[in-house]
């Protein structure tokens, strides 16, 4: 079974598992419409992890899709060019948009832990640099 097929069924039978005692029901924590996603035939999900001392940094780069960042642990501070920064507590997530020069950060005290997904089509780099 495709992986996207079988996603839709597993979410369309929540409704009906939550009533069951002992089993376990997944929480949502972001639902969001983009644009840019990859639209080849085939397409790979990366899942990586970071970890982040405090005052360490992402380099400057742009992404061609979008990312998705959840915080496991501390606060990382997004820095997007010709936009506020935004700042992700431990439990919360954001889509990083496509084609935007950026640089991510630790600036709290202690440490910083993330996770991030990224669907392109295979062989795409998760990242370009920006000098």
């Amino acid at each position: 079974m495709r992986a996207p097929i079988a996603l839709a069924l597993l979410l369309a039978a929540l409704p009906a598992a939550a009533e069951e005692p002992g089993l376990a029901r997944p929480d949502l924590l972001l639902k969001e419409v983009v644009t840019g996603m990859p639209r080849g035939e085939r397409q790979e999900v990366t899942v990586l992890t970071a970890s982040f001392r405090p005052g360490d940094r992402t380099v400057f780069h742009t992404h061609r899709h979008p990312v998705t960042v959840y915080v496991l642990e501390g606060a990382f501070t997004l820095e997007m060019e010709g936009r506020d920064p935004v700042v992700l507590r431990a439990g919360e997530a954001m889509v990083e948009p496509p084609g935007v020069r950026m640089t991510g950060y630790n600036r709290a005290e202690g440490p910083l832990r993330v996770v991030i997904v990224y669907v392109a089509e295979p062989g795409t780099p998760f990242l370009d640099r920006v000098h």
